[in-house]
């Protein structure tokens, strides 16, 4: 426990007295066409009882483990005194509820742990309490709409995401130092986290601009698990094949930009000659991805008709992925044992194949400095060449041959257009 002066405290207790004040509006405006005398706490009720949780823990507060007690029992208190009276409120008015003695306990709990604990923390959870009750219909709406294997699918993912993740070792546990358990799983639910994502857009936004908001953000975080994701999709419903090109088309467009990035923040200069490539490769996929989109035609049910959302989740696909990726790795590693010192670029080109970001951070950190900045680009492109193709294939594969076509002519562009750049642009 600490000492307040009386300027901390009543700034604490002010800010015990907002949090009881802003639960309360939303409680009183929910209530507002019920009579005076007829609501069990409303805007009055519950910013008075933050402020005396607030005065409590004060008075308590140099008590120690005595103080702790007190202050637990005055929660129950007034936890038990609202609930009497809504108890009442719900034999009068016929109906089934404790939020509203919920809502006032925590006003208390808030307004005590304002004075004695972390001011903004407390303000930040009455915004988000105060948030919730006024997202009652939304809620209620969202529950209602949610089939089973959706929640199913939700729950698998987050336990893979925060159980199963976490828990796994940051360290290669094969003789070849590839298969790094972390890694390789993050790699695993992002691929879970994209298909996921882009069901739910499709279901939000229609199934063109939900597959175009999937690809885009999958490219944020892996542009390979992205057109994984949607050549499946490809594979399951030929018919949308255009419009789920336009996603892994997409997500490549997002790449380019995102490795600049990443690259101009640890080596500037390095950044400066791979800007013209990367520029053009990200146009030339966007403006790809966009017409690839509008001959999917409009977005009317009857031209959507045979595009079928399926599980939201296929763990068997997902599971499929993460094998695949680790065949891959081994087969990059034992690869670079045996080239030796062939250099950055037998480097670049073989984990390109698998993610860009890796070399790119290497080359940005250390390679630029060994090898050269002009050497460091070089690979760095080559890494992302690499990795242009292997999309391809994988699209081609897993999507079946119209989506291997599409990323093939829309890659090919891509990396002319890049290579022009380079051609034009003297920094590289």
């Amino acid at each position: 426990m600490y000492e307040m002066d009386t300027v901390d405290l009543i700034q604490r207790l002010s800010v015990a007295l907002a949090i009881g004040l802003l639960i309360g509006l939303e409680r009183g405006w929910s209530a507002r066409e019920e009579a005076e005398g007829e609501r069990a706490a409303g805007l009055r009720t519950n910013g008075l009882a933050a402020l005396l949780g607030g005065v409590w823990a004060a008075i308590v507060q140099p008590y120690g483990a005595v103080g702790v007690i007190a202050l637990a029992l005055a929660f129950v208190f007034v936890g038990a005194l609202i609930g009497v009276y809504r108890f009442r409120e719900i034999q009068h008015d016929e109906t089934f509820g404790a939020t509203t003695a919920v809502a006032v306990s925590l006003a208390f709990a808030l307004g005590a742990f304002a004075v004695i604990g972390d001011m903004q923390a407390a303000a930040a959870a009455a915004v988000a309490t105060a948030a919730i009750l006024a997202l009652k219909s939304f809620l209620h709406g969202v529950v209602k709409r949610v089939t089973w294997d959706e929640l199913r699918s939700g729950l698998a993912l987050l336990a893979m995401s925060f159980i199963l993740l976490p828990v796994l070792p940051n360290d290669a546990i094969d003789p070849w130092g590839a298969i790094v358990p972390f890694q390789l799983w993050l790699m695993t639910v992002l691929i879970g986290a994209i298909s996921f994502a882009g069901y739910v857009a499709v279901k939000i936004v229609g199934y063109r601009k939900g597959v175009a908001v999937a690809g885009l953000a999958g490219g944020l975080a892996s542009s390979t698990a992205a057109t994984a994701a949607m050549s499946r999709l490809a594979r399951e419903n030929p018919g949308q094949t255009n419009v789920l090109a336009a996603g892994a088309v997409f997500a490549s467009a997002i790449m380019a930009p995102r490795l600049l990035a990443i690259v101009a923040l640890l080596n500037p200069n390095l950044g400066l000659r791979l800007a013209a490539p990367l520029v053009a490769a990200g146009v030339v996929f966007a403006l790809a991805g966009y017409v690839l989109l509008r001959r999917s035609g409009d977005d009317r049910p009857e031209e959507s008709r045979d595009f079928t959302l399926g599980n939201p989740l296929d763990l068997i696909a997902v599971l499929k992925f993460g094998a695949l990726l680790s065949a891959v790795m081994i087969l990059s590693r034992i690869m670079t044992h045996f080239a030796g010192s062939a250099g950055a670029f037998a480097l670049a080109a073989i984990s390109g194949v698998v993610d860009v970001d890796a070399i790119s951070l290497a080359m940005a950190r250390l390679g630029a400095a060994e090898i050269g900045a002009t050497a460091a680009a070089g690979a760095i492109l080559l890494a992302l060449l690499s990795n242009t193709i292997a999309k391809t294939a994988m699209g081609w594969i897993i999507g079946g041959a119209p989506m291997g076509l599409r990323l093939a002519a829309v890659s090919a562009l891509a990396v002319l257009c890049a290579g022009a750049a380079i051609w034009l642009a003297p920094a590289l």
